[in-house]
């Protein structure tokens, strides 16, 4: 039986910060007020004009086929997860897949808002499983700071520009992308969401007028949801896989804010120091979160470490994934 192993991580943030100090003069907030509620010191942004979320993910997935030794003819299949796309079409996967030489791969884009990456890695490992593809890119990129209202001093501390990808390959080994379980409600709808933009409420002077092309959420029912979907999520993939919070080595959760992952992380009973966080650093990057904490902390993994990841984004939409390392 094949499996999805992990070959290759990369991440890429943005170089320009933007910090609680800088945020404090442009909307009325300060350092603690947002440290306390969510956890985040900073944020990168990418200012260059003209460069989107693709750029982004271009720069990860450089990184990432560099650190492997894979050359960009190698890859057949591109998965892109984004709520951020460059252009409503075509897809920033194949806009990657372009600039960087991958002439031999298919490409798509995903869209499951902060869940896309976990979302995106089980599509990549099915493709593998199946054999229908050797060599899958995983990348998610998000330019969240296109959509994100720099006059509301509830929502614009919490985002950040960033990428991150990883290369599946098959294996016969138990490890690799092991098992996941996803969950949809849309009766989040209104709670998380961009009112226009799409086919409902397409661009016009009314909906720029109202600041409708923004991110909008309502924080509290956000908040409540996110930590019992999560919860919730990562007790199914465990008991599915006879797991306790003894014998998995970390826990990753969605990097939206510190307090949804403390929370979490206190109600599942799983020790502190097996929690992997960079919240302070990037904010919410999105899709882009766990690839982006895995990055970071990659360091302190060891093959056949035992992980759960779990994600919570709009719709709603959430699920977990267990993984066992093997890079």
């Amino acid at each position: 039986m094949l499996n999805a192993r992990i070959a290759g991580l990369a991440s890429y943030a943005p170089e320009d910060i933007l910090d609680n100090e800088m945020l404090s003069k442009m909307v009325d907030t300060n350092d603690e007020w947002i440290t306390t509620r969510v956890g985040i010191k900073e944020r990168r942004i990418l200012r260059e004009p003209g460069k989107g979320s693709s750029y982004l993910g271009i720069k990860a997935v450089e990184k990432l086929l560099e650190s492997t030794g894979t050359k960009p003819e190698e890859v057949d299949l591109l998965i892109c997860a984004t709520s951020n796309p460059d252009y409503r079409f075509p897809s920033t996967g194949s806009i990657i897949a372009h600039q960087l030489g991958m002439k031999n791969a298919y490409s798509y884009d995903l869209q499951a808002a902060c869940a896309g990456f976990l979302v995106a890695l089980e599509d990549g490992s099915a493709y593998i499983r199946s054999g229908l593809r050797k060599k899958v890119v995983v990348v998610a990129a998000e330019k969240m700071s296109s959509m994100t209202n720099y006059q509301d001093r509830a929502t614009c501390p919490l985002f950040g520009d960033g990428a991150g990808a990883m290369l599946l390959e098959p294996t016969e080994e138990n490890v690799g992308i092991i098992d996941g379980v996803f969950h949809v409600d849309g009766e989040g709808l209104e709670h998380l969401w961009m009112p226009a933009g799409g086919s409902v409420l397409p661009a016009s002077h009314e909906t720029v007028d109202a600041q409708q092309h923004f991110v909008i959420q309502d924080g509290r029912n956000v908040y409540k949801n996110a930590v019992t979907d999560m919860l919730d999520s990562s007790l199914e993939v465990m008991g599915r896989n006879d797991l306790t919070v003894d014998n998995i080595d970390w826990f990753v959760s969605h990097q939206a804010n510190l307090r949804i992952i403390e929370a979490v992380g206190s109600r599942l009973g799983i020790d502190n120091d097996k929690v992997l966080v960079n919240i302070e650093k990037y904010g919410n990057t999105s899709a882009a979160s766990i690839p982006l904490c895995l990055d970071e902390h990659k360091a302190k993994l060891k093959k056949g470490d035992r992980l759960i990841l779990t994600a919570f984004g709009a719709g709603f939409t959430w699920g977990a994934m267990y993984i066992i390392w093997d890079l």
